[in-house]
């Protein structure tokens, strides 16, 4: 509740508590430093992950993050520490970055590898699930996931698999 739409840097994610499925929004912002050494800032998301995720938006997809302050954070004061965040907080940032909104319908999870590659995470279909019942329209997962979804979920909700960062945020946005 109390989410924003029409705001860029926000993505939907859903991670798991035990086996529970949780929705969680992942706000990224990305301003131009004003300093020589950027700030960097996060959350209730690992920090060295963050750091680890600028680095591939960078090397590998080409989002120069260099000179800007970079923030993370998870709204409602939760802690995020599994690896199926990261796309959600890579899709954040780069719409802040870029200034492009995302679409309020659409929820993403994938751990991002190094080589810019989205991986697969366990507990898919139950995560989709979860989306598709509180109004999601359109998930972002890893191709790998894409074949574990049931033909059931994929007719009532659109399931988009994704092997690399630049795709998914094509897929995310408006």
């Amino acid at each position: 509740s109390g989410r924003l739409f029409d705001v860029s840097g926000s993505c939907i994610t859903c991670v798991m508590e035990g086996s529970r499925p949780i929705l969680a929004e992942v706000q990224g912002l990305v301003s131009q430093s004003g300093f020589g050494n950027p700030r960097r800032s996060s959350n209730g998301f690992d920090y060295n992950r963050m750091s680890m995720i600028i680095a591939v938006l960078e090397k590998r997809a080409g989002y120069y993050l260099g000179t800007s302050d970079v923030y993370v954070n998870v709204a409602g004061g939760l802690r995020i520490d599994e690896p199926a965040s990261d796309l959600p907080v890579a899709l954040s940032l780069i719409s802040s970055l870029k200034d492009v909104v995302l679409r309020d319908d659409c929820i993403a999870f994938g751990e991002i590898g190094l080589a810019g590659e989205i991986r697969a995470v366990s507990f898919a279909d139950m995560r989709v699930r979860e989306a598709m019942r509180l109004g999601f329209k359109k998930c972002i997962l890893s191709k790998h996931n894409e074949k574990e979804i049931s033909s059931e979920l994929k007719n009532k909700i659109e399931i988009v698999g994704v092997d690399n960062i630049r795709k998914a945020f094509e897929e995310a946005r408006i």
